[in-house]
């Protein structure tokens, strides 16, 4: 069982529905460049949203992180939990937006 806190499926779908009508999804900022990543918040370092085969995914995928942010897998291998400090967001000419800011920045580009 995931453990409270962490990141993960369920985190990414309750997200996605908080923000499924503004530009903090992917299928609603993509046209303006936005690139799905997740951020540590206690490293600084930004991950992209990657596949399990290491290419690029055009939605959160929690399969493609590496090994030291993983918590937990399923029983077939893929990533089910990552640590808590990661929260998905998402990458733009090199910056990290939270989805909120994406939200932000969508809504005064429409």
């Amino acid at each position: 069982m995931a453990t409270a806190g962490l990141m993960g499926k369920r985190r990414l779908e309750y997200e996605n529905r908080t923000y499924g009508a503004t530009g903090g999804v992917s299928q609603n900022n993509r046209c303006f460049g936005f690139r799905p990543a997740f951020r540590d918040a206690e490293t600084g370092t930004v991950y992209p949203s990657l596949n399990a085969g290491g290419t690029p995914c055009p939605f959160h995928c929690l399969d493609g992180l590496p090994a030291e942010v993983v918590t937990e897998r399923g029983a077939s291998g893929q990533v089910t939990c990552v640590k808590s400090t990661l929260e998905a967001g998402f990458e733009l000419e090199g910056e990290f937006y939270t989805r909120a800011q994406a939200a932000d920045v969508v809504a005064r580009s429409e």
